[in-house]
This record gives structure tokens, sequence and C-alpha cells, in this order.
């Protein structure tokens, strides 16, 4: 059964890896997996036959035969169920891949996001004021990350699904200063994004916004 997944027709980040359909390429991209992908537009997302496949009209989904899936880290989870690569055998060591993947969706990339929506939405006032208690909550958490990586290659062992969703959720802040404040962890971004299966995905995500007519 051919896996499709849902993107942004035209991507707000300029097809820079930074939408979460990047997150599911990737991990496809991983484990060796054919994909295809409809590219939606914000109106159709939106709109009736989007919403039943993701009830906050969002990307990305994931639809395999009579199976529809949203949530970046639910379908990410599911490939990584499925299909070595991603997850190790061992059941220990598995079950610390996954509480890793919960840790980069639920503790740390919530700040982040909420320093992005700051940054876009709020009023420029407002946006100074919130700016230095959102990135000391930021650093606290990547003090933390940074600690308990040292200097290993990987969180734990093996490159796994959460070292995938981490790098994702960490990618967020280039550009802001405050991962370069991490060595290891700016270089740890930096091995993810070296892995040839990221560089497909990106390249793939890349396209569709080079090849998107210009608003």
């Amino acid at each position: 059964m051919t896996i499709t997944i849902t993107a942004f027709e035209r991507s707000p980040d300029g097809g820079q890896g930074m939408a979460r359909d990047m997150r599911v390429r990737w991990a496809l991209e991983e484990v060796g997996q054919p994909y295809g992908v409809r590219l939606l537009s914000f109106k159709a997302m939106k709109e009736p036959v989007h919403l039943a496949l993701h009830p906050f009209g969002q990307i990305p989904t994931y639809q395999e035969g009579d199976l529809a899936l949203f949530e970046s880290g639910a379908i990410v989870f599911h490939i990584a169920e499925r299909h070595a690569g991603l997850l190790p055998d061992d059941p220990n060591a598995r079950s610390r891949a996954i509480t890793w993947m919960f840790a980069a969706l639920n503790t740390v990339e919530p700040p982040i996001v909420d320093r992005e929506v700051a940054e876009y939405l709020e009023d420029e006032t407002w946006y100074e004021q919130r700016l230095p208690f959102i990135d000391e909550r930021i650093r606290e958490r990547l003090g933390e990350l940074s600690g308990r990586l040292g200097n290993a290659d990987w969180l734990d062992g093996a490159f796994s699904a959460g070292d995938l969703l981490m790098v994702t959720v960490l990618r967020r802040l280039e550009g802001s200063g405050i991962l370069e404040e991490y060595p290891n962890l700016s270089a740890y971004v930096a091995r993810g994004k070296a892995r040839p299966a990221y560089k497909r995905a990106f390249v793939a995500q890349l396209a569709v916004f080079t090849a998107a007519p210009t608003a």
C-alpha cells in the first residue's frame, strides 16, 4: 500500500525544513519507505475533506490503506514501530528512545514554539517584554539537555526516533543565537543534518517550495 503524506503547497519557512512534514519525510527516508505527497493550500487545510483526516486543519497527515494518522510525533512513532531503523531491538533501549521522543515534543519544543509565536503574532512591545522570560525557559531546557548529551553522538546509544525528533525541534532555534551557546547541541544538530536520509528529505521539501508559484 502506498504511503501518502500531506504538506504545505507553499511552506511559510521557505522550504528550509521547519514545517513538520519534514519529520515524517525524514523518518520514511531513514527506514527506506517510498511515499507520495499531497500538497495543500492554507484554504484546503480548513476544508471538510482535510478536516476529516486532521481535525485541527494542519499538516502533516499520513495515509496508508485504511489507516489515517495526524500529528507528526504520532506518525513518526508509527513508522518507527513498523520498520527497522528508528527504534532499538532491546526492549529497555526501545522504551528509552520512545521516552526521548516524548521529551522532544513535550518538554523541549513548547518554549521554543512560544518564542516563535511571540515573535510573529504579538505586538512589538509585548514581545520585547516577554522574550527574556521565554529565552530563560529555553536556556534552562537546553542546559539540561546539553548536560545529559555530554560528548555522546546521540541521546541513548545509536541514532533513534528520539534523536530525529529532538534534532527537528532544536533546528527551530537556528538563527536565534541561542543554540550556538551550547556547542555540543549545535554539533548534535549538525550530525543529524549530515545523515543521508535527512538530506534526501530536506531536498524533497525544498523542491516543493522552489517549484511553487509565487503568491
